[in-house]
């Protein structure tokens, strides 16, 4: 059982990843690099600052290692995939939950030996944020974080030519119909909408509309080609 939650990085992510894991671990940290700039919301946890070096002594003689769990969110890709190899290759068995924005940058933070990597485009994880405040999606979030899940969490944009002909989400049976669960809705004007909010039951799907899913993959890849061919069935 890990005790211990020590997140670098000194920003939006790291205050929600803070907040969602408080309950779970018994001593939150969060790492802070000198160039990095404060922030209010994080005053109440631990704070330490933290460079880029290949030396984690300081670390390891503040903290149970073996007993902590790793979250990397640096906003700076390249810093955070060196963050990842650094941490994994001084401590081999450590668990470590690293942040990516995009498909190349999540290859690179699996090789780089992260435990796992949540993909997330920039309005993706600011959505996946907010509703880490909801307890049915923690909980099923909190699965995809820490357990051996094949869970995936994917952004599917709607094409112009698509089989839901101006359906409401309401409507579809989205686990039983394509094996997947549509958590929000992003517009075309970027604002967005829990899936069953009262605002998008009365919103016709359309073309250019964003669905942030939770499926596994096999099933998110189905359903890309659904829409994304207009094959109605």
């Amino acid at each position: 059982m890990k005790t211990s939650a020590l997140i670098f990085g000194h920003n939006k992510y790291a205050i929600e990843i803070a907040k969602n894991v408080q309950y779970k671990y018994k001593d939150i940290s969060i790492f802070k690099k000198n160039t990095e700039n404060s922030n209010a919301e994080l005053e109440k946890y631990n704070v330490e600052l933290f460079d880029l070096s290949d030396s984690w002594d300081d670390l390891e003689s503040k903290h149970d290692m073996k007993n902590s769990i790793v979250f990397c969110v640096l906003e700076n890709e390249a810093e955070n995939i060196f963050l990842t190899i650094s941490l994994h290759s001084t401590f081999e068995d450590l668990k470590i939950v690293a942040l990516a924005k995009n498909k190349e940058a999540t290859h690179k933070l699996n090789m780089a030996g992260a435990s796992k990597v949540i993909p997330m485009e920039q309005t993706t994880a600011s959505i996946i944020c907010n509703m880490l405040e909801k307890p049915i999606v923690t909980e099923v979030l909190h699965e995809i974080l820490y357990e051996k899940s094949n869970l995936k969490i994917a952004q599917i944009e709607i094409p112009e030519n698509n089989c839901f002909n101006e359906k409401y989400p309401s409507d579809i049976e989205w686990s039983k119909e394509h094996g997947i669960i549509v958590l929000s809705i992003i517009h075309d004007d970027m604002s967005s909408e829990f899936i069953y909010s009262s605002k998008a039951k009365h919103h016709a799907i359309k073309k250019g509309d964003i669905f942030v899913v939770i499926g596994y993959d096999a099933d998110i890849k189905e359903f890309e080609k659904f829409i994304g061919g207009g094959i109605c069935q």
